[in-house]
């Protein structure tokens, strides 16, 4: 948890469901560098024998079967523009969904499908390059007080969370899901471009979102403490060692992370078929 008030917002899951997928920050990274060696052909003697067999050849890998499939071809259109042409229609989705771009303040507008779907990608993991966020750091920083035993996350932190608490739960489930089956193409070809071949983005989307709604629930004041280099740390080493994504939740207050929860079930719902 770092003074900066860097929060990897899980609102974004929200606004993925249109934006989409994403490669293009790490793709130099993830192509790797083969030697192309070529073996000249060699010609073989003219015998009688019986030719040798041929070696056993290895079963390609399968693709994992896909648990959350989409009924894409209800929502598809034919006239969904390329993906390097795909920025402005992306943003217009998200604009008419959020009523607005007031909720949009601290995204990325460049590459957007791209970027969200990194970002979304990366929300399990305990730590993150700024590169692998959407969004950029929320204004201000984390605001604390003094507490019982010590420090501990201020009561006033909440508001800089408010507005985009409140656009994310202003979605609606239904036309969320709706927008994101018509720009699922882009986004599963953004997930493969980040290095998934056989991936299914909405398989990820599902199972991270499944991550945030385990997110603990302790009671509040959440405890903090500084690290040697002068950053905020949450004192309980259970909840330190939690993803940025379940982080940015245990940084709001209850209310709000009850909130952002229960419009991720919203949103799975719509999205899932069970």
């Amino acid at each position: 948890m770092q003074k900066s008030g860097k929060a990897v917002w899980p609102w974004v899951l929200g606004v993925v469901v249109v934006g989409g997928a994403g490669a293009w920050l790490f793709r130099d990274q993830w192509q790797g560098l083969a030697d192309r060696v070529e073996v000249p052909a060699q010609t073989a003697p003219p015998s009688t024998a019986a030719p040798p067999a041929a070696p056993a050849t290895e079963a390609a890998p399968s693709a994992p079967a896909i648990q959350h499939p989409l009924d894409t071809d209800v929502a598809a259109d034919p006239a969904l523009p390329k993906m390097e042409d795909s920025d402005t229609a992306a943003w217009t989705a998200l604009s008419g969904l959020l009523q607005g771009e007031g909720g949009l303040a601290l995204l990325l507008r460049d590459h957007l499908i791209q970027r969200l779907v990194t970002h979304v990608d990366n929300l399990d993991k305990t730590s993150v390059p700024p590169s692998a966020l959407a969004t950029r750091p929320l204004p201000g920083g984390l605001q604390v007080e003094a507490g019982e035993n010590g420090e501990q996350i201020a009561a006033g932190n909440a508001a800089r969370y408010a507005p985009y608490v409140q656009a994310f739960t202003a979605l609606d489930p239904a036309a969320t899901g709706t927008a994101y089956k018509r720009f699922y193409p882009l986004i599963q070809q953004a997930y493969v471009d980040l290095g998934r071949p056989q991936g299914y983005f909405n398989d990820r989307l599902v199972a991270v979102i499944d991550h945030l709604l385990e997110t603990p629930e302790p009671a509040r004041p959440v405890a903090v403490v500084r690290d040697e280099r002068g950053r905020y740390r949450f004192a309980d080493p259970d909840l330190q060692s939690r993803s940025v994504g379940q982080k940015a939740l245990l940084r709001m207050d209850a209310t709000q992370e009850r909130a952002v929860k229960q419009q991720l079930r919203a949103i799975r719902s719509s999205i899932t078929r069970g």
